[in-house]
């Protein structure tokens, strides 16, 4: 008798992370056709290491501009073993799904059952969560969740170890170890998070001229010099409602939760706590309103939410959101063309058919990119250069994120210490231009149509 009720709590136990994984596998299938154009720069990366032992956006050319190591790192196993990156981000997607999950049931204990599976929902078809697939948001969360799990049950070391390796998804994340491991104050969490973390910081300063990604040098100079006029990442919610207004306020409405933050309700408070310090301080980085940077404040709101409102009749508020956000991804039609936040200049299969196109047009020769590279380089494997392929125009960059504050100079400085700066930029043969009338000397033309950005046409000419 012990024996079968053992064995029935057990298929119960495992009930829902099969849901779970079942679950994210068809909504990864349905966020396929849409994974945006920095979704591809990472998954260039991952082919690149598994297929070529070689790090960098394109095959002949070393760079560091990929935000999260952790996530090529881990997408690059899994393509080694299946052979195809794309898959392989299905794969981790579902993997951090269920991981996420697990760690909220061993949270919710004085919760009721039903919690991590509605926290689940809730943030699975969240729209701006939904768009950010592929990139290190869903391994973020995972980590997280279980940094959480560790911070509760005080297991300082195993604090520390996953501390190092939510340094190595995101190092901004960090701020949420700082809340939550606050009260440990062990030194065993410190030298946990070093022994993960250090490896890899070293060897990138080293080998890869950098400790700190590029994109941080690229992103903070993009919000420096306006690239995005007057939309930073303070206002870009309001960016996003001029051209999808329900979308963005379903992706934006658990931040609502924030405030309340201070009530009573560890771990679950703190985490929102982390949130809201997370997004403060991307406020004053200034950097553009890519959406995924809302990313973790919307998941760290959103579980604070459904634990806050669990076993009170504002539950049904949860359930109609995670309806309604349902509803809003289905409405244009499945599968969709493009992700239900998107910035691209046009959709994946577009820019997939572009890059088709440059293959057989490239022959050898190298193309300067029209701001956005992701699913080209993936697609027509060519040379396709800019700022985030190319280290040779980074020094420029750097020279020009250092001027006017000596901190951050001194700062880039030591960062880039074994950085080659004498290394020159790749000179294209052909270039991607967005013009409004066709120019004399164009080798081909395509239209690019995208929700936020509208019409716009893009031509190859020579350099």
């Amino acid at each position: 008798m012990i024996i079968e009720q053992v064995r029935t709590t057990d298929k119960l136990r495992l009930r829902l992370p099969a849901a779970v994984a079942c679950v994210s596998a068809l909504v990864f299938a349905l966020a396929r056709p849409h994974l945006i154009d920095d979704t591809f720069i990472t998954l260039a990366y991952a082919r690149n290491l598994a297929f070529h032992g070689h790090w960098g956006l394109l095959a002949d050319a070393t760079s560091n501009s990929a935000t999260s190591p952790a996530n090529v790192l881990a997408l690059a196993a899994l393509t080694f073993v299946a052979r195809d990156a794309v898959f392989a981000a299905g794969v981790l997607y579902v993997l951090c799904q269920v991981a996420l999950v697990l760690a909220l049931r061993r949270l919710g204990t004085a919760l009721p059952r039903w919690f991590p599976a509605l926290t689940f929902a809730a943030l699975t078809v969240n729209p701006l969560l939904l768009s950010s697939i592929g990139l290190e948001v869903a391994l973020g969360s995972a980590v997280l969740g279980w940094l959480t799990v560790f911070a509760v049950e005080r297991r300082p070391l195993v604090f520390g170890l996953t501390t190092g390796a939510l340094a190595l998804v995101r190092l901004d994340l960090l701020i949420f170890a700082v809340v939550l491991g606050f009260s440990l104050r062990s030194g065993r969490a410190v030298l946990g998070a070093a022994l993960v973390a250090l490896p890899w910081f070293a060897f990138s300063w080293v080998v890869l001229g950098a400790a700190v990604p590029d994109t941080f040098v690229i992103k903070t100079l993009q919000g420096a010099q306006r690239a995005w006029g007057d939309w930073t990442f303070a206002n870009g919610p309001l960016f996003y409602l001029r051209t999808a207004p329900w979308t963005t306020v379903l992706s934006f409405l658990p931040l609502v939760a924030l405030p309340f933050a201070a009530r009573r309700l560890r771990p679950f408070s703190l985490l929102a706590l982390g949130g809201a310090l997370y997004h403060g301080m991307y406020v004053l980085l200034t950097v553009p309103p890519y959406h995924w940077y809302y990313g973790p404040g919307i998941t760290a709101a959103t579980i604070f939410l459904c634990a806050w409102v669990s076993g009170r009749i504002a539950v049904g508020g949860v359930l109609v959101l995670i309806a309604a956000s349902v509803v809003a991804y289905a409405a244009p039609g499945l599968p969709r063309e493009f992700a239900p936040l998107t910035s691209n200049y046009a959709s994946t299969a577009k820019y997939v058919e572009i890059g088709r196109d440059l293959r057989g047009l490239a022959a050898g020769r190298v193309i300067g990119s029209a701001g956005e590279i992701g699913v080209l380089a993936y697609t027509c494997e060519c040379a396709i250069v800019d700022v985030f392929a190319d280290r040779g125009l980074l020094p420029a960059a750097i020279d020009a994120r250092g001027a006017g504050d000596r901190w951050v100079r001194a700062a880039l400085r030591v960062d880039y210490a074994f950085f080659d700066f004498d290394v020159r930029p790749r000179r294209p043969d052909l270039v991607l231009r967005r013009l409004p009338s066709p120019p004399p000397d164009a080798l081909a033309h395509w239209t690019l149509d995208a929700p936020t950005l509208g019409r716009q046409e893009l031509y190859l000419v020579p350099s």
